[in-house]
């Protein structure tokens, strides 16, 4: 796969997701803005929790990553990438950050 593959089917990912998420849950939090309750309705039986907990920690692995790589690699505007993490969704702040990864870890010398 080349590198512009790459980025199409991140950015499709990215974009299949947040349609996803704006069809499936904005509905229901425009009907009640509850962000407690919903948070919540992610760990209402323990197959959910067990989804849940996995998205939580995969969130915590990209914010470990996205620091260290703007540590290490000088990688820019990765909190943005965490910020959509939280809304919609680490699927899109996920597919994001390997975008902005490569495009920066490409033009510049690793340090």
């Amino acid at each position: 796969m080349n590198e512009k593959m790459f980025k199409f089917i991140l950015a499709s990912i990215a974009a299949a997701f947040t349609l996803l998420f704006c069809v499936v849950v904005a509905p229901a939090l425009i009907n009640d803005f509850d962000i407690i309750s919903a948070f919540m309705a992610g760990f209402v039986n323990p197959y959910a929790a067990g989804y849940s907990s996995d998205v939580l920690f995969c969130w915590a692995v990209l914010f470990v990553w996205v620091v260290y790589d703007a540590k290490i690699l000088s990688v820019k505007y990765g909190w943005v990438c965490l910020a959509l993490g939280v809304v919609p969704g680490v699927a899109v702040g996920f597919a994001i950050y390997l975008i902005l990864r490569t495009q920066q870890v490409n033009q510049s010398p690793v340090k």
